[in-house]
């Protein structure tokens, strides 16, 4: 099990040998920097704790610095930590920097990032309800119509589709194919839709069900 910290550039399109199309998101892969190892001795876990990013150290509280000194982190911090959950202990060593090239063409991934924010929405845009007639009488075009039951059994069951927040959630794709690496780019080339908006901050890691 490997990951990266990243960032969601935007999509576009290559064409491979036999000139097919193919839809891509391009995500800025690293680098990234070992900040802790935890080991299943120690912490009763194995996983690897990634830096991405840099802000200033003026914007880093006491503590997180300390946290953040054996990384030789010197004249800014990072802008993003997460820990990545591994099969073995790690093998890289705390301040090592890990960059796109871990992964190769071909190999299958996962990416957790946070989706769009739509805000309030209704049942129409929030499930595609179809909605009742517009002639008749209708008049609840965009509603969601009757929720539950009079007498029995007496209330709503939890977890009805109704109007409420959409989006700005964390979301995982599962098993998209790396189409290219550009080691000098700090760049993959992931084949189809990665969740969130563009500049929006990822989670990749290898395929847990490939």
């Amino acid at each position: 099990m490997k990951g990266l910290l990243g960032k969601k550039v935007g999509m576009t399109h290559i064409y491979d040998d036999n000139g097919r199309m193919i839809p891509v998101t391009v995500v800025e892969a690293g680098p990234c920097t070992v900040i802790a190892n935890r080991t299943q001795e120690v912490d009763g876990y194995s996983a690897v704790q990634l830096g991405y990013g840099e802000r200033r150290l003026e914007r880093i509280n006491k503590p997180q610095r300390e946290q953040f000194k054996p990384a030789a982190y010197t004249k800014a911090g990072p802008a993003w930590v997460r820990e990545i959950r591994l099969t073995d202990d790690p093998s890289e060593a705390v301040g090592s920097t890990l960059a796109a090239d871990i992964f190769q063409q071909g190999d299958f991934i996962d990416v957790v990032g946070t989706t769009k924010g739509r805000g309030f929405q209704g049942v129409i845009k929030r499930y595609g309800f179809r909605g009742g007639r517009a002639s008749h009488g209708g008049d609840w075009e965009r509603r969601g119509g009757s929720i539950g039951m009079c007498e029995s059994p007496g209330k709503v069951y939890r977890g009805r589709k109704m109007p409420g927040q959409m989006g700005n959630r964390r979301k995982t794709v599962q098993n998209l194919q790396v189409v290219q690496v550009r080691k000098e780019d700090n760049a993959l080339l992931i084949k189809g839709a990665v969740p969130g908006p563009n500049g929006g901050w990822i989670i990749i890691r290898q395929a847990r069900k490939k």
